[in-house]
């Protein structure tokens, strides 16, 4: 059983989840979306740190709360003026993105009440991985590892990062 101070823990880490989300996606000004971002990443980590996956909190500190909030960062500065607010939506597309919104919320919903009914039902309990096994699922070929999307992303990075300097050099 858990306490009660654990509880309102991960409330309050979930609710500067939800809360530092929203903010990310609805304030006008950029640099300040990417410090709301920053704020959420690091929510997350403290998530992992209370569920006791120190590697993953640590990774998740180091890797995008300190490497891609950067990127990100640098490439605001590169391509835009940080201090102007951005363009107001228009009647249509505000409609169009909450639609969008919903529908992304109802899919998300569907699909972890479909697989938490199927995995609690299927599945044996969990065993705690050795760090042999999380390297050989991160980085093999064979099926359900993850060597190719993670050199996919490796590529997807690379191309943003020529295209900022492709941008900024236009400048």
């Amino acid at each position: 059983m858990e306490s009660v101070g654990s509880i309102i823990m991960y409330l309050v880490i979930a609710l500067s989840i939800i809360l530092f989300s929203v903010l990310t996606v609805t304030t006008r000004k950029i640099l300040r979306s990417a410090t709301f971002l920053l704020f959420t990443l690091f929510a997350t980590a403290a998530l992992y740190f209370k569920l006791d996956y120190e590697f993953l909190g640590a990774v998740q500190i180091a890797v995008y709360a300190g490497g891609i909030v950067v990127l990100f960062v640098f490439s605001i500065f590169l391509t835009s003026h940080p201090g102007h607010n951005g363009a107001e939506l228009v009647g249509s597309k505000r409609v169009l993105g909450v639609f969008a919104a919903l529908a992304t919320f109802a899919a998300v919903l569907f699909g972890l009440v479909y697989r938490c009914g199927m995995a609690m039902a299927s599945l044996p309990a969990m065993e705690n991985p050795t760090m042999h096994k999380i390297g050989q699922a991160l980085m093999g070929t064979g099926e359900y590892q993850y060597l190719l999307p993670f050199e996919a992303i490796s590529v997807l990075l690379l191309a943003c990062i020529i295209g900022g300097v492709v941008v900024a050099r236009k400048r």
